[in-house]
């Protein structure tokens, strides 16, 4: 079938596209975006400045950015797939030279209305190229060794560039959804099992190093594992932003103290309230019910995304729905987990309520991606 035929017969055109969104998943992203607004507007202390108008702006703006990429057929994204991933790659590259210092960490490129944070850009431009990359390679040779070193170097690239920034957390994400999006893709389980192994006998070999002459880690490495595994051990220096975020975590009990309420919050005993420890004013506020509230939207947009991306028969929408999907289950499972002590406290936004403009922006483009895949699968 050339392409015009398949145009003409399975493809919405023009306006009726928007007939076919995923409306239920737009729906579920404005839900939860406004939950992140009345948080800015609670740690603000009632005032929609700094955080929530700004931040409502750019839900918006990033609302039309998802309509526009969904419009454009899947195709063309698939045919741009290398491209944007070596521009990703370039604006990485061009951060080492030209990023402007925040916090300790060379990050952003200022482009004068906004901060591009270009390690944003790759987490969605890497789940691209490697959909690409698996709809091209034939079935039966995704698990040949050679065919599997070019992936890894197409993800440990953008890694190695990010962890030179420093950023932990996003060096972690962008690792762990192309690990997963390859093992989406149908690579051995063998791959992957030899991998973790490889991470357990390096971390039993740095914890048997310490105080030895051939010690893998420097000793302030070290205090900051042992903070992770014991805060107290430390609670005003290293141990101080995950002991006061227990605190607002189990202060909000079932229902919370009520809205503008936490004591944490409003008197600013909690350490980046309103981007990285939005999750602890949340459960502080409105306890249980709204953290498990909030969760439960998570779990719907990824229950979409996953039902959307089994009903398609196009391989790379299928695979690139579903990347998208892990990345943001990713990215919320990490800042989850980073603020209830169960992981290391790294840089990870909570996606779509913390304050952020490339986060938000990147992640409706990301959407988009979906919703395109969504809109122009065979019908």
């Amino acid at each position: 079938m050339s392409y015009l035929e398949y145009t003409v017969k399975y493809v919405p055109v023009g306006p009726r596209k928007l007939l076919y969104l995923n409306w239920p998943l737009a729906l579920l992203l404005t839900a939860t975006a406004g939950i992140g607004f009345l948080m800015l507007y609670s740690v603000a202390g009632g005032s929609f400045t700094p955080w929530a108008e700004p931040q409502i702006k750019r839900f918006a703006l990033g609302f039309v950015l998802m309509l526009m990429v969904a419009m454009v057929p899947i195709w063309f994204w698939r045919s741009v797939a290398g491209f944007a991933y070596a521009v990703s790659l370039m604006l990485l590259v061009a951060v080492e030279f030209f990023g402007s210092v925040g916090m300790g960490a060379q990050r952003w490129i200022d482009l004068g209305f906004m901060r591009l944070q270009p390690s944003e850009l790759m987490k969605v431009t890497l789940v691209l190229m490697l959909a690409a990359y698996y709809d091209w390679l034939p079935p039966a040779r995704k698990s040949r060794l050679f065919w599997v070193i070019l992936p890894v170097l197409l993800i440990l690239l953008p890694v190695a560039l990010v962890l030179r920034q420093p950023d932990l957390g996003t060096s972690i994400l962008l690792l762990a959804a192309g690990g997963g999006l390859m093992f989406l893709a149908g690579v051995h389980w063998a791959y992957f099992a030899a991998v973790i192994a490889a991470g357990f006998g390096l971390l039993t070999a740095v914890f048997q190093s310490r105080g030895t002459s051939w010690q893998l880690l420097e000793d302030y490495q070290y205090r900051r594992i042992d903070t992770f595994l014991d805060p107290s051990s430390d609670p005003l220096g290293a141990g101080y932003h995950i002991t006061q975020s227990k605190i607002a975590l189990g202060s909000g009990g079932w229902t919370g103290r009520g809205f503008m309420q936490g004591t944490q919050s409003r008197l600013n005993f909690l350490p980046e309230k309103h981007t990285d420890f939005i999750f602890t004013t949340l459960a502080e506020e409105f306890g249980f019910v709204g953290a498990f509230s909030l969760l439960t939207l998570y779990t719907l947009i990824i229950v979409f995304c996953v039902v959307s991306a089994l009903a398609n028969k196009d391989r790379f929408s299928s695979l690139l729905t579903l990347g998208i999907a892990l990345n943001f289950f990713l990215f919320f499972a990490v800042n989850m987990s980073m603020v209830m002590g169960l992981a290391p406290v790294v840089g990870v936004p909570l996606p779509l309520v913390s304050y952020g403009g490339s986060a938000m922006l990147v992640l409706m483009l990301a959407f988009g991606l979906a919703q395109s895949a969504h809109v122009h699968r065979p019908r």
